[in-house]
């Protein structure tokens, strides 16, 4: 004697099939995302070093100063010293 099956039917196990191969592109997505995010991470970090760099050198040459980033013009820091 066998057993009886239960199954759904058709329509409703292909919508499951169809959410969870959605999922799993989703998740693989999102894990290229993240890598992509992490390297990006890596990039900033080493560009604000350069400018950190940079920073150093310019004080070195002009002294504590403020810069205009709209035409590269710069005036000394004032300490407020009282």
């Amino acid at each position: 004697m066998s057993e009886k099956v239960n199954k759904l039917e058709t329509e409703e196990f292909d919508k499951i099939i169809d959410f969870q191969k959605k999922i799993r592109v989703m998740l693989q997505n999102m894990g290229v995302l993240e890598s992509q995010k992490h390297a990006i991470l890596h990039d900033l970090a080493g560009v604000n070093e350069d400018q950190e760099k940079l920073k150093k050198e310019l004080e070195e040459k002009y002294g504590a100063i403020n810069i205009n980033l709209e035409d590269g013009s710069y005036e000394a820091v004032k300490d407020n010293v009282e």
